[in-house]
């Protein structure tokens, strides 16, 4: 039997609708609810930071530097580069738990000796390609206690 462009033309047309058909993996894994590892993993940009404490409300000016978050399977960093200058650069690291929405992150590597090895409960949740994040970070023996909201893009 010979197969012809005339034959041939409607199975391909038939696999390819096929193929669209086929249920895709969602990069933000969310099952009932509840956030995996896998999709919050990634390169953040922040792209907007409040911090509210006692009376009053700040806004992080991110026109004057880069923020980004990065989260692997069990690790997190941070880094605040200026866009001119070093003068306000910092980093911090260290591991995170996920549990649903409840977010953990044990800050390891930090210049601030006394936030180091504090544990920050926080809740988050994914809006497309944006990450939420908000919660209350209290240290007492740092004279920090705060509720900040930060919201980050993808951007790998």
């Amino acid at each position: 039997m010979k197969i012809t462009l005339k034959h041939s033309l409607p199975i391909l047309v038939f696999i390819l609708f096929a193929q669209g058909c086929k249920k895709k993996e969602n990069p933000i894994s969310v099952a009932n609810n509840k956030l995996s590892l896998v999709g919050i993993a990634g390169t953040w940009k922040l792209v907007y930071g409040e911090i509210r404490e006692n009376d009053s409300i700040e806004l992080k000016d991110l026109s004057q530097a880069d923020f980004i978050k990065i989260l692997n399977n069990d690790h997190f960093a941070f880094i605040n580069q200026p866009k001119n200058g070093d003068e306000g650069f910092y980093a911090g690291a260290g591991t995170y738990e996920l549990d649903g929405n409840a977010y953990t992150e044990i800050l390891e590597y930090i210049d601030y000796e006394e936030i180091r090895g504090h544990r920050f409960p926080f809740q988050i949740e994914i809006k497309g390609d944006t990450l939420i994040q908000s919660g209350v970070e209290d240290v007492p023996e740092a004279g920090i206690k705060r509720y900040i909201v930060e919201k980050y893009l993808r951007i790998e």
